[in-house]
């Protein structure tokens, strides 16, 4: 989301170099979505994927749709969902086209509607699959009582949410208890929350106890707030939305992090201000 309009806006060359740098550092898969920079992102990026070093089978390729942007890109009034057979194929294939792959490793529907229909909905996904053009089909930000609904027709194999240390209460709502009992894959965008956004009580609980943390870990805060994630039973896929290859790299690191239990608590004491009941 950040490397295009809404972000760094990285030129060609740039996005080019940064692709080749992940995959080289073992950083091989890439979270999309048919809005990200204005609808224009994708196009950007396959472009440079054209030019680049790497193999399509050396990547995998996540992309959401069904939200529709208000833009210039689009002739919407206003913001709303559509999840019609018609336009799930649409923008699965118009996002192929433009990331220049013949198939994506999941995809995702982007949020849920209070109009969506399961049948119609898996009558669009068992075409994608049966196509080739889709592998492995979730949700982004459902509850696990949406996830049931769709579930009436069609399975769902990943969920992607909003989680981080400062964002915890989908620990406790049964969204991450859903993905294991079910076997789901996990997923949290926004993984350092508003840690780096806010200056409050909040924060300097957290920051109090990342300072004994980091000395022990020989870490930066980024990597012990991952590693709280990383953690959890769901085994949690941090979506790492940084430009920057030093980050990037340093952020994969945190899988080599640990917490001890009392540390994992610590934290979550710090952030909610409170003991566990």
């Amino acid at each position: 989301m950040t490397w295009g309009s809404w972000g760094k806006n990285l030129t060609k060359g740039e996005m080019t170099g940064l692709i080749d740098y992940c995959v080289e550092n073992g950083i091989t898969t890439f979270d999309h979505a048919d809005i990200y920079g204005g609808y224009d992102n994708e196009e950007a990026f396959g472009n440079a994927f054209f030019q680049s070093s790497t193999q399509r089978q050396d990547l995998q390729l996540i992309s959401k749709c069904g939200i529709q942007y208000v833009c210039n890109a689009r002739d919407n009034k206003v913001k709303h969902y559509d999840y019609s057979r018609e336009y799930i194929v649409w923008s699965a294939e118009r996002s192929l086209k433009k990331l220049k792959t013949d198939y994506l490793d999941l995809f995702l529907l982007h949020r849920p509607s209070p109009l969506m229909q399961p049948d119609e909905i898996a009558e669009a996904v068992l075409y994608l699959q049966k196509e080739g053009k889709i592998r492995e089909f979730g949700v982004s930000n459902f509850s696990p009582s949406q996830i049931a609904l769709l579930e009436s027709a069609i399975p769902v194999s990943a969920n992607q949410v909003e989680f981080s240390l400062t964002a915890e209460k989908l620990m406790f709502d049964g969204t991450f208890d859903d993905c294991i009992i079910h076997n789901r894959t996990a997923m949290a965008w926004s993984p350092l929350g508003s840690f780096f956004r806010e200056a409050n009580k909040r924060k300097k609980r957290i920051k109090k106890v990342l300072k004994q943390l980091k000395k022990k870990y020989k870490a930066n805060s980024n990597q012990i707030l991952l590693a709280w994630i990383l953690k959890h039973p769901s085994k949690v896929h941090p979506v790492v939305g940084t430009t920057s290859k030093e980050r990037l790299v340093a952020s994969a690191r945190a899988t080599e992090i640990d917490l001890e239990l009392e540390e994992w608590f610590s934290l979550l004491v710090a952030s909610q201000g409170h003991k566990v009941p």
